[in-house]
């Protein structure tokens, strides 16, 4: 028998607690990062065949980089994708939230655009 509840969500092989479901679709809350905010890449981005002008597999940045969200969009109507302004390199590249963070003044307070403040 499977479990038909409104805390659960049945597919054709599996059942996924609906919290689990909801949590894997971040549109489903607001963005974490507004437009204009400071952030630091945590890991090196490679193009994925997506970055035009360069070939697939190539480091369009390293990790540590700094940049700023110029934009933000979706992916697959599930996922947030930043477009962040790597203004040292002159390249926009798109990127999940898990390979940003937020970067700080030297006083530990968040960086953020005028409009977040208010």
């Amino acid at each position: 028998m499977v479990d038909q509840s409104p805390s659960t969500l049945s597919t054709p092989n599996q059942i996924i607690p609906l919290a689990d479901a909801l949590e894997a679709i971040e549109i489903y809350r607001p963005p974490a990062l507004a437009v204009g905010t400071k952030v630091r890449a945590k890991v090196a981005i490679r193009n994925d065949g997506t970055y035009p002008g360069e070939r697939m597999g190539e480091i369009l940045l390293e990790r540590g980089e700094i940049g700023y969200v110029n934009r933000v969009g979706t992916f697959l109507q599930r996922y947030y994708i930043y477009s962040v302004d790597f203004f040292r390199l002159g390249r926009v590249v798109g990127m999940r939230l898990q390979e940003l963070e937020v970067v700080a003044d030297p006083f530990g307070a968040v960086v953020q655009p005028e409009e977040a403040r208010s």
